[in-house]
């Protein structure tokens, strides 16, 4: 396991980098942690940098996860991978470089996936979107995708160190949504429309 550790590092510091923090900057002149929802990702780029914006903030982010998952690969193979995955979305949730604070891993996250499928990366987007598109909320979109990808890794086969990762997926992405939970609860989630 000790022999993992330089990965697992390598995973955390790429998806530290805080790619959605710098367009903000660049676009706004605003400091995301003080605007919008204060997260540090792309749909808070969104809100307040606009969508051109928030779409590069989302591809930056996305690529974060895509290189988290080689390097892993290129390293320490599948198990590699999945681990450096993982820190990759830890990383960008809770960055080094931005006092532990970050985004949610959502967008790291399809870029992981898309390193595992492309096929069912397309199938869990067309999912999230259509959740978003009918409750009128990202966050809700964002918690239905976790849910689904490790159901989505077990029905198509693939391998169990795949699966495992879906599953922390599956916990991490709502637990960084709890506090869009409690304001989903007392009716003061933003909406975000499509």
């Amino acid at each position: 396991m000790l022999s993992y550790i330089p990965v697992m590092l390598l995973g955390y510091l790429i998806g530290a980098v805080p790619f959605s923090f710098f367009v903000g900057k660049v676009f706004s002149h605003k400091d995301l942690r003080q605007h919008g929802s204060k997260n540090l990702g792309a749909t808070n780029v969104i809100r307040v940098a606009g969508k051109k914006a928030g779409i590069l903030a989302f591809v930056l982010d996305l690529t974060k996860g895509m290189l988290a998952f080689s390097a892993g690969w290129y390293f320490k193979g599948l198990s590699g991978a999945a681990l450096a995955s993982a820190f990759g979305i830890i990383g960008h949730s809770y960055s080094l470089f931005m006092g532990f604070k970050g985004g949610k891993g959502v967008a790291t996250t399809y870029g992981v996936f898309l390193m595992i499928s492309p096929l069912l990366t397309l199938l869990l987007f067309g999912f999230q979107f259509l959740v978003v598109k009918f409750s009128h909320y990202m966050s809700v979109g964002s918690i239905a995708a976790a849910l689904m990808i490790p159901l989505l890794l077990y029905i198509s086969d693939k391998a169990m160190v795949l699966v495992g990762l879906g599953l922390f997926i599956a916990v991490f992405i709502p637990l960084r949504h709890l506090s869009n939970i409690r304001r989903l609860l007392e009716g003061k989630e933003s909406k975000f429309t499509i």
